[in-house]
């Protein structure tokens, strides 16, 4: 079975919760799948968090978001609520989260 992982940059909210359905959509399916939260869309974590957004939630919840950008949540003002919201914060490429590993455990990564 393929495995997936997207890396969403985009801070977006629109294009955010395109990529919460495409990983429900592949989880559903039994597809194994993650999302890395990087970029400027480490600031919709709040955003999605607050509004108790449905799908956001719904990834938490399956534990299918595997991290967010360490680097970039302190560069944009949000490394203080996204620490405290119980998903990992990741930043073993000079802060931020490498793809490396994840091609190493054979996932394809998407970039959005």
């Amino acid at each position: 079975m393929d495995k997936i992982v997207y890396f969403a940059f985009n801070g977006n909210p629109m294009c955010f919760t395109h990529v919460l359905l495409n990983v429900l959509d592949m989880d559903s399916k039994g597809i194994a799948v993650k999302l890395v939260i990087e970029g400027e869309a480490v600031k919709l974590v709040q955003v999605f968090e607050e509004s108790q957004n449905p799908l956001y939630l719904q990834l938490k919840q399956k534990n299918l978001i595997d991290g967010i950008c360490k680097a970039c949540s302190a560069k944009l003002g949000a490394l203080e609520y996204n620490s405290s919201v119980g998903i990992p914060l990741k930043g073993d490429m000079m802060g931020h989260p490498a793809m490396a590993p994840y091609a190493e455990q054979g996932y394809t990564i998407i970039t959005l």
